[in-house]
């Protein structure tokens, strides 16, 4: 998930809040306004460490952060490090353990990790003050866990459909779909439309868009029962999921059942110029030598109605305090400065969804714009600290997709791949 997110922002250059003023100059709801002048200097003489990750913040938002707060409050010091994602779980929990960083960035699906270990800050009380009822349910799920708020969502990305242009305009295909059913039949024509190998590349282990599709049928991977997780694969949601999943890659002539989208590259696929189309992220679309960009069309995966896109993974990061900072008040200002309308909107000027759906009538690109659709109807993994032990090979998702698509029985096979789900969520941190 990480490096989908860091080039979250590559597609629009390159993967909340409450401000002192809003967007417009107006103070923003519960906005309790200026510090007062001795409020000011209560933090003069100290230093805020915090941690962000390489690709995730858009360009002037770290400077235009730390001005801010260092103007508001002077003789503070904001001083930002700049992490690698390979790696960084135990670079994290070091750092939580000795109190040596104050605000961090965490993936969103890492949060409840270190939440669960004793290691974020209780964020509740100061919910509302961050801007949190503003914050979409499906983006702020992962922030919470056992109900009490551990970080603030900052933003997410997620997959839409790519297009190539040219070979849309040869099948005589003038505008994109609104429906599944549409979809289908736009690819029935890309099927026979000379010097088209796929009319789209989608190879069997592409969990992420199964994933969508369950979570527009009102199903989960895996969810509580008592106090113990049991999986979803063999739910009816999943599927119907599955037929849609199916008859998508059925579509797909070259894309392996036994592989996933990295293999190969799925860019590297689409830049040959012979394929229709492609669902993916950012990070996943040929650079500009390969395929120039004005060459590739976007929208979000429709869904069965004209009315909404099909579910997503929303991947994304969320803004923490560590438990063991010395400077947690100090922490809990800068959240209100860096989450506010000014530098939240910055996400938004880059093309990326935000945590505000005000600020995301704002976002700019094509890329974006088709992406933040499909954000409305997006949902996270299951949140539990365990939830990565799924994702480590041998993944049951894509075990269990490889598996039907090949032929395997439906019931039997989900069944078999749902205990798989189960143990790996139900072992003892």
């Amino acid at each position: 998930m990480k490096r989908q997110l860091i080039a979250a922002v590559g597609v629009a250059a390159m993967v909340v809040g409450l401000a002192a003023c809003g967007s417009d100059g107006k103070k923003s709801e519960g906005d309790s306004g200026s510090p007062s002048a001795s409020a000011a200097d209560k933090y003069k003489g100290k230093t805020l460490k915090v941690w962000t990750m390489t690709g995730s913040a858009p360009k002037g938002w770290t400077d235009a952060v730390k001005t801010e707060f260092e103007t508001t409050y002077p003789g503070s010091k904001v001083e930002y490090a700049t992490q690698e994602w390979g790696g960084i779980g135990a670079k994290i929990t070091a750092a939580l353990s000795e109190g040596s960083v104050d605000v961090l960035e965490v993936g969103n699906t890492q949060t409840a990790g270190y939440a669960s270990s004793g290691g974020l800050l209780d964020l509740t009380k100061e919910k509302a003050a961050l801007g949190g009822d503003a914050w979409p349910a499906n983006q702020n799920e992962s922030a919470v866990l056992d109900g009490k708020q551990y970080a603030a969502p900052w933003y997410v990305t997620n997959r839409v459909v790519a297009y190539n242009k040219d070979l849309w305009a040869k099948a005589g295909l003038t505008d994109t779909p609104k429906t599944l059913e549409e979809f289908y039949s736009d690819l029935e024509k890309l099927k026979t439309t000379e010097g088209v190998v796929d009319p789209i590349y989608m190879p069997g282990q592409e969990w992420y868009v199964y994933f969508g599709l369950l979570t527009s049928e009102g199903g989960k991977i895996a969810k509580k029962d008592g106090d113990k997780w049991v999986g979803g694969l063999g739910s009816p949601e999943s599927q119907k999921a599955f037929e849609t999943y199916k008859k998508l890659q059925g579509y797909s002539a070259t894309g392996p059942k036994d592989k996933d989208e990295a293999t190969p590259q799925q860019k590297d696929v689409f830049a040959q110029g012979n394929v229709g189309a492609m669902i993916g992220l950012g990070w996943e679309l040929p650079d500009e030598k390969a395929m120039p960009k004005d060459k590739i069309g976007y929208f979000a995966l429709p869904g069965k109605t004209a009315d909404k896109p099909t579910g997503v993974f929303l991947g994304g990061s969320n803004l923490a305090i560590a438990s063991q900072s010395k400077n947690t008040d100090m922490a809990k200002d800068y959240l209100k400065i860096a989450l506010n309308d000014k530098n939240e909107g910055l996400f938004a000027a880059a093309g990326i969804t935000t945590n505000k759906p005000a600020l995301n009538a704002n976002i700019q690109g094509d890329f974006a714009k088709a992406a933040q659709q499909g954000a409305t109807v997006g949902a996270i993994t299951p949140n539990t600290p365990n939830w990565s032990s799924v994702e480590d090979n041998p993944n049951p998702v894509k075990e269990f997709l490889t598996a039907v698509l090949q032929g395997g029985d439906f019931a039997s096979t989900a069944k078999k791949y749902d205990d798989e789900i189960a143990k790996k969520l139900n072992q003892k941190q």
